[in-house]
């Protein structure tokens, strides 16, 4: 049963691609450019003896998540599927560019709602839509309003979608992770990030920063069995530093 991905080629989301990819099931990633990154995702999942496949296309839009399920060969199921794409038009929204903060907005957010539809007609019961959201969806960051946004758009669709799609089985949760070190983040911090992380980490409770490592067993734990009743919900994966504003 095939795992479909969207920004599956880096960062998390290919962390989480490689945790659920099984030997001889398909794995879709999708990204929106770089060709030579998507290479060497595509020859890691490979690794896991999955068969990977990875798709250009525009996660704001019905038509970019068509192209994506479409690339999961006909008669295989979909059995995970996971919204990671960001995109960061870094400012306020009063200033940014409108047609720029729509777009992100629909990636960040509205994106979960055309992946679940192109992909519904082939999800088996049981089986997960994960959401990657984070704090900025319920609190203001300064400059991170393109984000939080969509991820406030994401995370109602995740209680809707549970909702929905509880008669068919298919759960819906949405992951939030503390800072991590990702090419998302650098872009909206820039030359911050570094700082940013330190601090960050110096500051938890748990006395350090979050790792892939830190979040993955929650990822295998709402794909599996064990979570047939965890659903439409937000699972934050922080390390306590959510407790400290």
């Amino acid at each position: 049963m095939a795992v479909v991905v969207t920004g599956g080629t880096r960062g998390i989301g290919l962390e989480i691609a490689a945790a659920l990819a099984r030997p001889g099931s398909t794995v879709a990633v999708g990204y929106r450019q770089d060709a030579a990154v998507a290479d060497a995702a595509c020859a890691r999942l490979a690794a896991t003896g999955a068969w990977p496949v990875a798709v250009a296309m525009d996660a704001g839009t019905a038509a970019g998540a068509e192209e994506l399920v479409a690339a999961v060969p006909a008669g295989e199921p979909v059995d995970q599927l996971v919204h990671c794409a960001v995109e960061v038009v870094a400012g306020s929204a009063l200033e940014s560019d409108g047609e720029r903060f729509g777009h992100a907005v629909a990636v960040n957010g509205l994106g979960l709602l055309h992946l679940v539809r192109a992909a519904l007609p082939r999800m088996t019961r049981g089986g997960l839509v994960l959401y990657l959201t984070s704090r900025g969806g319920r609190v203001v960051i300064p400059g991170y309003a393109s984000v939080g946004v969509g991820k406030a758009l994401g995370e109602a669709l995740v209680r809707y979608l549970a909702v929905d799609l509880a008669p068919r089985a298919v759960r819906v949760n949405a992951l939030a992770l503390g800072l991590l070190d990702t090419a998302a983040v650098r872009t909206f911090l820039g030359d911050r990030t570094d700082a940013a992380l330190e601090a960050r980490a110096a500051r938890a409770p748990s006395g350090r920063g979050l790792t892939h490592e830190d979040y993955l067993p929650m990822v295998s734990f709402l794909a599996s069995p064990a979570a047939a009743m965890v659903t439409g919900q937000v699972v934050g994966v922080y390390g306590g530093a959510d407790l400290l504003g």
